[in-house]
């Protein structure tokens, strides 16, 4: 593994464990070289799973791609980049274990909207106004409805 700060390929493990998610290896890594610490994750290589989109296009599942999407829905809310990581963990995970080599990007969007709205329901709507294109008031008012129903 090459130091991210001076580039030497020689380094130790001072620590090892499992991720919250049980499927990653988290080791935090000390360089010899300049003696700076870094993490590192390992995780199982996996079959490539392709993402048919609208119109046939297909591309390869991109869990950094719905990371970015997350991150941008959760902007200046108290969630934590574990959460997020967590909720791309666990879709990972079901995507894998439901689908052999294509899955629809519908299937991946509203699970998405489901494990966002446990999380944090203004992210979710921030994702919700993007992935399902909102053209005006009534569609956000629309997808508030059963939020607000479940308060009451």
């Amino acid at each position: 593994m090459r130091c991210p700060f001076c580039r030497a390929d020689n380094d130790r493990v001072t620590d090892s464990r499992a991720g919250d998610d049980g499927a990653t290896i988290r080791r935090r890594r000390e360089c010899l070289a300049c003696r700076r610490r870094f993490t590192t994750y390992e995780r199982v290589e996996r079959q490539l799973l392709m993402v048919s989109k609208k119109g046939g296009v297909r591309e390869p599942f991109d869990r950094d791609k719905i990371k970015r999407g997350l991150a941008k829905a959760c902007w200046k809310r108290p969630v934590s980049e574990e959460d997020i990581e967590g909720v791309v963990s666990a879709l990972e995970g079901e995507l894998y274990g439901t689908y052999d080599a294509d899955v629809p990007s519908r299937v991946i969007g509203e699970r998405l909207m489901e494990l966002l709205r446990a999380l944090d329901q203004v992210a979710f709507v921030r994702f919700a106004s993007v992935y399902r294109e909102f053209k005006d008031v009534r569609d956000f008012v629309d997808e508030l409805e059963p939020i607000l129903a479940e308060r009451k």
